[in-house]
């Protein structure tokens, strides 16, 4: 690469606008910022242009690019990304829930990818496919040596193209071949009645469709089941269109109430978003459930509905993303996504947890700082706190999975039980009634114990550094006949922790039954009755002093 060329790839990049130049007013009032972002530029086309030439292996221009760009904007905040041609459907997908493909999960299993949940009237359901059905080849290619990204790019496809899939399925080989479709991953995968009079909606993101989808399941409920208090269940929600939050909110509280603010370094991103239409109802009981993977758009509509005191919130407190992304398109069809504001809620607060703008040495984040944490007040005068997520108004402690149940699920004992268990019973009971009686647990505790499950704990693992501790503190040798009565009384059995945490592994081995028979929504129908929050919930609205006075702030 030659001086000239050289110079009119810096020239083209300025008159081109791209990511710098989006906003030429701001740098147009700072010259000093101009100059740094031009000599910039010219430094990284030298370093580029030396290590095009001299460097001992010839290097990848466009992967040795994207390293650089990744790691400029990890430096700001890790929802500020670039988006190379190849990932732009992966990221539409996000936005839109939308795909052409077979309308299956996948994931790895061993050396195979199997397949892991069809959704309901997918291709890959209407063809047969299974959960746990090995794939082997697709259109006459072996696959059995892909990886998960690798092989969801050989399913999907254009919508009305065919796609020919060899499985193993048991010790049988079988071959089908599937028609794509447009695959729309629904934003509530359920809803129902809890009572008589108590309504549910889950919603797992807030795609474009999202709040079409829960305002139809809102008047099904009321229309259809009589439904007069709601139970609204955000947890595990990661966000999505802010847009979608505030028609969301705007189901519950009059038309023109504000619902969020966003504020940024340009003016244009500075604007207020307010209900825009009639609500479904402004009167009805509701509890918003919440947790600490609750985030963004989640948090818009927890944290406007207690600000306005429209919403109970029950749960954990959220996860604290207070930011706003947009997309801008650069050239070759990329895009960068970048945080342009950041949003308030009704209130005044913006709930962002993580102070990306003082990073230390290392580059690591820190919360707000608490001396930077201010109080505001919500309609009827209670005090709510910003830089923290949203606190919710009753509050559930965390609870974990146990380190055997975790272990049966990574190394999917559960779901290999599961699978084995569909072959033996062509129906079960309905999602929600359906539990697995004491025999058929224990038929899974010998099945388990047939397979190569290394169990451990967490005292054995804390055991383990304390002893390595004290070795270097030189303590070992004199407790070293502690240390080994204690190892014997805390080193873990598998059958009888089987046994300890019964209630909690068979409630995910039911889960993970059910959705072999009725998809994700059976699987989420299956857990209302077991699921702690869904009874507090319950609690706080079938007492109405107790809503009513949390709400008032007494």
């Amino acid at each position: 690469m030659n001086k000239k060329l050289t110079y009119l790839l810096l020239l083209l990049t300025i008159i081109s606008g791209g990511v710098i130049f989006t906003s030429t007013r701001v740098l147009n009032e700072n010259d000093e910022n101009l100059f740094e972002i031009s000599k910039n530029i010219r430094v990284m086309t030298g370093v580029y242009e030396k290590l095009n030439t001299y460097y001992v292996d010839e290097p990848v221009p466009g992967k040795l690019m994207k390293t650089g760009i990744d790691a400029m904007l990890a430096s700001l905040d890790p929802y500020t990304v670039y988006i190379p041609q190849s990932k732009i459907e992966d990221y539409r997908y996000m936005t839109t829930g939308q795909y052409g493909g077979i309308g299956s999960l996948i994931q790895k299993h061993g050396d195979y990818i199997v397949i892991s949940e069809p959704y309901e009237n997918s291709p890959a359901a209407k063809a047969g496919l299974k959960a746990g059905d090995i794939l082997l080849e697709v259109d006459g290619e072996d696959v059995t040596d892909k990886e998960v990204p690798d092989m969801s790019l050989y399913l999907k496809g254009g919508p009305g193209t065919d796609v020919t899939i060899k499985y193993k399925r048991g010790t049988i080989i079988n071959e089908v071949t599937l028609k794509r479709e447009e695959i729309k991953v629904p934003d509530v995968p359920y809803f129902g009645m809890l009572d008589d009079k108590t309504g549910y909606v889950k919603l797992n993101s807030f795609t474009q469709t999202a709040s079409q989808e829960v305002g139809s399941a809102i008047h099904h409920l009321i229309d259809s089941s009589g439904m007069t208090q709601l139970v609204f269940d955000l947890r595990g929600n990661g966000g999505g269109l802010l847009h979608e939050a505030v028609n969301i909110v705007n189901f519950f509280v009059p038309k023109g109430e504000l619902v969020v603010e966003t504020k940024g370094r340009l003016s244009e991103m500075n604007r207020e978003y307010k209900t825009l239409n009639n609500p479904i109802d402004v009167n009805m009981p509701i509890v918003v459930l919440i947790d600490d993977h609750s985030a963004s758009a989640s948090e818009i509509v927890s944290g406007s509905l207690q600000d306005l005191d429209r919403a109970v919130i029950v749960g954990e407190t959220s996860y604290g993303k207070g930011l706003v992304q947009q997309t801008k398109d650069l050239e070759f069809g990329s895009m960068v996504k970048l945080t342009v504001a950041k949003y308030y809620t009704p209130s005044g607060r913006c709930i962002q947890k993580l102070d990306y703008s003082n990073k230390n040495e290392l580059g690591e984040v820190a919360e707000v700082h608490d001396s930077l944490i201010a109080t505001f007040k919500t309609k009827n005068g209670r005090e709510v706190k910003d830089g923290r997520g949203v606190d919710p108004d009753v509050q559930i402690p965390a609870e974990f999975l146990s380190v055997l149940s975790t272990e049966l699920v990574i190394g999917h004992h559960i779901f290999d039980f599961a699978t084995e268990y569909e072959t033996k019973h062509t129906s079960i009971d309905k999602a929600k009634s359906f539990r697995l009686s004491d025999q058929e647990y224990i038929d899974f505790v010998n099945f388990v114990k047939l397979k190569d499950v290394h169990h451990t704990s967490q005292s054995m693992e804390l055991m383990n550094e304390l002893k390595e501790i004290a070795k270097d503190e030189k303590y070992y040798e004199d407790s070293k006949e502690e240390f080994e009565a204690l190892f014997i009384k805390l080193t873990p059995s598998l059958e009888s922790d089987l046994m300890r945490y019964k209630d909690e592994i068979k409630e995910i081995l039911e889960s993970e039954i059910v959705s072999r028979y009725y998809y994700s929504s059976g699987r989420l129908e299956n857990a209302l009755d077991q699921d702690e929050y869904i009874s507090i919930a319950l609690e706080v609205l079938n007492d109405s002093g107790r809503y009513s006075k949390i709400l008032s702030g007494e």
